[in-house]
């Protein structure tokens, strides 16, 4: 049994922990002027949030770095966001950084900030051919969108390294690791955290698996330290227990003092938190939110909001968000701050080529723009209408309206179709098309990408994508 526990902590699961440190070598590339106006500079955006041991921030902590979070789906969020942007300021900053995937403590699921217990994995060979590859791209593609379009002179960044955590449990056995790592733990400060008493509390409980998450998280902290000097970790507010049974660990086995920040939970204008939990989740991968949903979500975000946005999301300064606040006040109906707000964070999940997207599905949605709609790819179309349908079909001399929109399934057969497109409910191209039979036109019905977006009413649009004979 026990050697059956410890090959499913070492399996990597699509739900994956990742986690992000800095750490520190003696020769940082940064003035300690530099550190401290940093941190500074981080806290008054609002991005850091509290410092344990709480004489850290004003006494050593300029000195000293490292961060993390638990994202546990197949995709980040923005609610993780906030973590990964305060890393990059640190990387900014001359720090080498390290993004640790969690490919084996996913198994177990953290349960801060739970009412209730993760569902249990996938079944063995599921989870073996399952890779964490979708959530280290999306790492991976930030940390690049950063260095490419928001660091003038690259040469200053820190260097960046991915490891996964399975490479240091793989060879445990359970009665090994509870045995060396376990002595060191006391329950009665297990049972203390906020995070566990939060879950005895409930109706469901906790289980044994859920309470030795914070010994996995402690584990990878003291790993890391002795592997790279890792000093400090950063992570959302529900983390701080965590972070906690790490500086205790490391301090109990080594007697050096780490020390640890946390950032504020992102939450919605009701206050509910912002993750997949909530049901809410603004994902990073294009698949699962695409770059103009991802854009829309941060250019509609409440007035009482936008400022405080820019601060957390941004890499602008907080003279140039004082200005873009400004122009905002002066004229609130351009939306100048939202839409700053909205591009600079796509343009570093998406890259240009994301924003650019976004711009054009929402000129060719909202604006009308026939120009942004005949530009958009079969790709665009299918993100920016995910539940409209989409036929191909082919072209043949003399197809008419009333053919185009029996094709696409977006009338009824027989005379009641024909009646449906002649009271005009009918767009074609963001054009009213009321003559059912109307040869189509290329260039007005068909765009040059051999598209036609076809809308009954307001809301139902179907797309059809012709070839020729």
């Amino acid at each position: 049994m026990a050697a059956s526990i410890a090959r499913s902590c070492c399996r990597v699961h699509s739900h994956v922990v990742f986690r992000i440190t800095t750490y520190l070598k003696a020769s940082l590339h940064c003035s300690p002027s530099r550190r401290s106006g940093l941190l500074s500079s981080l806290y008054n955006r609002g991005l850091l949030k509290e410092s344990f041991p709480a004489h850290a921030a004003q006494a050593e902590l300029p000195d000293l770095r490292y961060c993390g979070f638990d994202p546990t789906a197949d995709s980040l969020h923005a609610g993780n966001l906030l973590a990964i942007i305060g890393l990059l300021h640190f990387r900014a900053a001359g720090h080498d950084i390290i993004a640790l995937l969690g490919g084996a403590t996913a198994q177990i699921g953290d349960p801060s900030g739970r009412s209730a217990e993760r569902e249990s994995a996938s079944p063995p060979a599921a989870v073996e051919q399952t890779p964490t590859s979708t959530t280290e791209q999306n790492s991976h593609r930030i940390f690049s969108h950063h260095e490419l379009h928001f660091c003038p002179d690259s040469s200053r960044l820190g260097r960046l390294a991915v490891l996964n955590n399975r490479s240091w449990y793989k060879d445990w056995s359970v009665l090994e690791f509870f045995s060396e790592v376990g002595r060191s733990f006391r329950m009665g400060t297990m049972l203390s955290r906020h995070s566990v008493q939060a879950r005895l509390k409930g109706a469901e409980g906790m289980s044994f698996t859920e309470f030795s998450y914070q010994i996995f998280q402690a584990f990878d902290f003291y790993r890391l330290h002795q592997l790279h000097g890792c000093r400090i970790q950063l992570g959302g507010t529900d983390q701080l227990g965590n972070i906690m049974s790490g500086h205790e660990l490391i301090h109990r086995k080594t007697g050096e003092e780490v020390y640890g920040l946390t950032v504020p939970l992102v939450t919605t204008s009701m206050g509910d938190k912002l993750g997949k939990t909530a049901g809410n989740a603004v994902w990073l991968n294009r698949d699962k939110t695409s770059p103009f949903e991802f854009y829309q979500y941060f250019l509609r975000l409440p007035d009482n909001s936008v400022e405080r946005y820019l601060k957390l999301f941004t890499f602008l300064s907080l003279a140039e968000v004082e200005k873009v606040m400004e122009q905002q006040k002066q004229d609130p109906g351009k939306r100048i701050a939202h839409k700053r707000l909205a591009a600079e964070v796509t343009e570093l999940v998406h890259g240009k080529e994301g924003l650019e997207s976004a711009r054009r599905c929402t000129n060719a949605l909202y604006h009308s723009n026939i120009q942004a709609l005949e530009q958009m790819s079969d790709t665009e179309l299918q993100e920016l209408f995910r539940e409209a349908p989409f036929h191909e079909v082919f072209l043949d001399p003399g197809t008419t309206v009333l053919d185009a929109c029996r094709r696409a399934q977006a009338i009824p057969e027989g005379p009641r179709g024909y009646q449906m497109i002649k009271d005009g409910g009918f767009w074609i191209n963001h054009q009213r098309a009321a003559n059912p039979e109307q040869v189509l036109v290329l260039g007005q019905h068909i765009l040059s990408n051999g598209l036609s977006l076809i809308r009954v009413g307001k809301r139902n649009f179907y797309i059809l994508k012709w070839f020729s004979m």
